[in-house]
């Protein structure tokens, strides 16, 4: 037996050929991502079979393109993009009717951020932005045609979120000083928020999930966790806050990930014309979706019958008849159809990444771990196609967050990995979204605790089946994971081989200090809550006590230190302060800085740079392929 051969980190990091397909309301064209100039940008091509070649619409050959979506208007097109990853997102408009024209900043204001309610109905949206305070998201009416931009709610200092109905009435979401979230209605005559209901914000540390006002108007569809661990769907009256369920899985919360990464699809399913409601996502070990509509369930069941992966992005056209669809798979990623319901044909419209053949791809396996205190940790195991699953160099890979979750389906990363003979743990510690609020809270107080002992005992788990050699373990993760890299070189020093810390957390106290103006008012229900409030000298001494950065002399592991410069959220000075305590000590570490990205890298030569040191980096500690 022998590994398949070596795939190169540009096959696995260059841009896809096409990707994140959209069906347009006519259903007649379709908007994607490919690359230009080695940047993705927009693209747009009819559906037929004789269509013309695709059009490029959108021209930036400075940083790719991620955000895009189509209006009512087949005029427009809108999408966002920021500075070398400042996350100061700019609404861009393209003219569809007019190739030659440059986009159009709707939203040209220096350091500002800027984010859509709501998809464009009537050629209008209602968008959050900053510009008057940066430490505050308003609310304005947005005319797509015109550009122009009217103020309709103040943020009153504590919103944290805002949502807006197609009559244009305003809600928001805010902390109460106890720490709950509360649902009100903003009063344009007044000028102020009326309550209309609580939650407990200990259910919601990255907000409340999902959150939809419902088409006519009266009432919002949310996860809720009153009354159960595992999240429900249900519907809140906006009048009497009475709370009514919708739908609920009986083992499965709500697929919470789109909270937190906007690639992620929605949870909730809906009728692109009416809004309502057709489905809803959970996520187990994969992916479920129920069918809240019969026509809807006829549609997912054949859909579903196109690929052995999960159903990922869906949009149809507005009559509901032909959709678009791509899948989540482990070893064939983004493979997208068109689905015509009417006629019941459908067609392959593209591989995104067609180069790689997937059965020299290793599949993603679901683990369940017990941890040491009893806890199911569910996992994912993948091992290297071609040799002999005993005594592998392993890969420990963890997610950001905390709040967030590994989930089944092609990760380039740990496809990377396995190819060069590693085996890939990934291990949904306890916090993990997804598993309900009883596990979320069990990691309350236990940063570099029991968070950290769950890793470890994945570790172990990995090493008692056989799978793994003790001598050549790894670490590496991004933000929360990078931190917990640092936390495994520093609590854990003898268990791991080698470490790879990307963004990562080095002193809790500074990162809080550091976050955006416009995070810190709402860290109650998480960072305050899970780790501390470094205002309070008691909780700081123990969020010190937690920090590698108090015990860089425990460091003995190889490390490699990767940082976006213009990192928000992670500033450079967590990587510089780490680093430069380490050669103090005269320990050598590998550091790379990346000047134009910030908090994860997005143009194709960062990323494969990044993932080029770390090959070379595991190579030299672990002995795998390089």
């Amino acid at each position: 037996m022998a590994l398949p051969g070596l795939i190169s980190v540009e096959d696995f990091f260059n841009p896809p050929t096409r990707a994140a397909a959209t069906i347009s309301p006519d259903g007649t064209r379709m908007a994607f991502l490919a690359p230009w100039k080695d940047r993705l940008n927009v693209w747009v091509q009819g559906l037929e079979p004789d269509a013309d070649e695709p059009r490029c619409v959108t021209a930036d050959d400075h940083r790719s393109v991620m955000h895009f979506e189509w209006t009512d208007d087949p005029r427009w097109l809108i999408y966002l993009q920021d500075t070398n990853g400042d996350e100061n997102w700019h609404i861009h408009r393209v003219d569809l009717d007019d190739p030659d024209a440059a986009a159009v900043d709707l939203t040209p204001f220096p350091g500002a951020m800027a984010a859509p309610l709501r998809e464009v109905r009537n050629g209008t949206t209602t968008v959050m932005l900053n510009n008057r305070d940066a430490t505050l998201l308003d609310v304005h009416r947005l005319d797509i045609a015109t550009g122009h931009l009217s103020l309709i709610a103040t943020n009153p200092g504590h919103v944290n979120g805002w949502l807006c109905s197609d009559d244009g009435d305003v809600f928001a979401t805010s902390l109460t000083p106890d720490g709950d979230v509360e649902l009100s209605r903003w009063d344009s005559a007044t000028d102020t928020l009326q309550p209309i209901v609580r939650f407990d914000g200990s259910d919601y540390p990255v907000g409340i999930h999902p959150l939809v006002i419902t088409p006519d108007g009266t009432g919002v569809w949310l996860g809720s966790h009153r009354d159960t661990d595992r999240s429900r769907l249900v519907r809140v009256d906006l009048v009497t806050g009475e709370e009514t369920e919708v739908d609920s899985h009986p083992e499965l919360d709500i697929d919470p990930r789109a909270i937190v990464s906007p690639v992620i699809p929605a949870p909730l399913i809906q009728d692109r014309r009416t809004g309502d409601l057709l489905g809803v996502r959970y996520f187990g070990e994969r992916q479920v979706i129920r069918a809240l509509d019969p026509g809807f369930g006829d549609i997912l069941t054949n859909l579903e019958n196109l690929s052995d992966g999960d159903v990922g992005r869906l949009s149809s056209d507005e009559s509901g008849s032909r959709w678009v669809v791509s899948f989540n798979h482990d070893r064939d990623p983004g493979a997208t159809y068109l689905y015509d319901h009417g006629t019941g044909e459908s067609r392959l419209l593209f591989r995104p990444m067609p180069h790689l053949d997937p059965e020299q791809l290793a599949p993603m396996r679901p683990v369940t771990i017990t941890s040491r205190d009893g806890l199911a940790l569910h996992s994912y195991l993948t091992l290297p196609v071609g040799v002999q699953p005993e005594g592998l160099p392993l890969v420990l890979v963890v997610h950001g967050g905390p709040w967030y979750r590994d989930s089944w389906g092609f990760d380039a990363g740990v496809q990377m990995l396995a190819n060069r003979g590693y085996a890939v743990l990934q291990v949904n510690f306890r916090g993990s979204l997804g598993y309900g609020k009883a596990f979320l809270k069990a990691a309350i107080g236990e940063f570099a605790g029991k968070m950290h002992d769950d890793l470890i005992d994945g570790v172990h788990w990995a090493v008692e089946q056989g799978y793994a050699d003790p001598d050549r373990i790894a670490i590496l993760g991004g933000s929360y994971g990078g931190s917990a890299a640092l936390v495994g070189v520093t609590f854990t020093p003898d268990v791991f081989t080698a470490a790879v810390d990307y963004v990562g957390i080095s002193d809790l106290a500074n990162f809080m200090r550091t976050l955006p103006p416009i995070a810190r008012p709402h860290l109650a229900n998480n960072w305050h809550a899970y780790v501390g409030d470094p205002d309070d000298p008691e909780q700081l001494a123990d969020m010190m006590a937690r920090s590698p950065i108090t015990k860089v002399d425990r460091i003995r592991t190889p490390l490699l230190v990767i940082q976006g410069a213009n990192d928000v959220r992670v500033v450079q000075a967590e990587s510089d302060n780490l680093v430069a305590a380490l050669r103090a000590r005269g320990v050598a570490v590998d550091y790379l800085i990346q000047a134009d990205e910030g908090h994860g890298a997005v143009n194709p030569e960062n990323v494969i740079e990044m993932w080029d040191a770390v090959a070379r980096f595991l190579a030299r500690h672990l002995g795998g392929r390089a």
